[in-house]
């Protein structure tokens, strides 16, 4: 019977990228309400904030996730290359690096050699791409599927503090709003250590606390500096 085992390696990619954007969705969009909430302003100004807040945040992270990823992906496309050149132009060169990662893992020689001679002559470059340069295809960037996992999970998350400022009584959206963002960001957390095999609750904890921070923080500016602004 075939030992089947389950890992999480293949969803580094979306999942950091998911958890990032629906903490930063709900985090800044809540603070934002908060602050502005904060500093007496009436609903219709809240809101208009907390949309701006969430249109331009969900933009901001899709372009800044898919710069960034980009970026490690022309690293892994440049890394490739110069490997499939120095696999043309000195392949025993090539196939002593690897023998020497293998012994290095602790191989005895011989094996490490037979190793890689079998698999530089089943697929060079993937074994060296794995071995050498640490890329697999759980690992490799995917810019397109970075943004767009960001973008949507910012935009959902920052709706929730949105729909709670929205469903609100007025004097008490700061309040609401904080609250039910904290338990959202609890959720969140708990679920995202979950899927990544960690602890939940350390996870909803470490999200919370610093969603707890950020709301604080903008809501004392707002208390601070909104009546005083003209």
């Amino acid at each position: 019977m075939r030992h089947r085992e389950r890992h999480r390696s293949d969803r580094i990619g979306w999942l950091r990228a998911a958890v990032l954007g629906a903490n930063d969705g709900i985090v800044s969009t809540a603070s934002l309400v908060v602050g502005i909430a904060a500093a007496a302003a009436d609903r219709s100004e809240i809101l208009l904030a907390g949309i701006a807040g969430l249109v331009a945040g969900a933009l901001s992270m899709a372009a800044g996730e898919y710069v960034s990823v980009s970026s490690q992906s022309d690293t892994e496309k440049a890394d490739l290359a110069l490997e499939r050149r120095e696999l043309a132009t000195e392949p025993v060169a090539e196939e002593n690096e690897l023998a020497g990662i293998y012994v290095g893992r602790g191989l005895d020689p011989e094996l490490a050699r037979s190793v890689a001679k079998q698999l530089t002559a089943h697929d060079a470059l993937g074994a060296h791409a794995r071995d050498e340069l640490g890329i697999s295809e759980f690992t490799t960037a995917r810019p397109m599927q970075a943004a767009l996992a960001s973008a949507a999970t910012f935009a959902v998350g920052a709706a929730l503090p949105i729909v709670a400022a929205m469903l609100s009584p007025t004097r008490s959206i700061g309040p609401i709003v904080s609250g039910t963002s904290l338990v959202c960001l609890a959720v969140l957390g708990a679920l995202a250590g979950r899927a990544g095999g960690a602890s939940p609750l350390v996870g909803s904890v470490r999200v919370t606390f610093w969603g707890a921070i950020a709301m604080g923080a903008t809501a004392a500016v707002g208390m601070l500096f909104g009546p005083t602004v003209s």
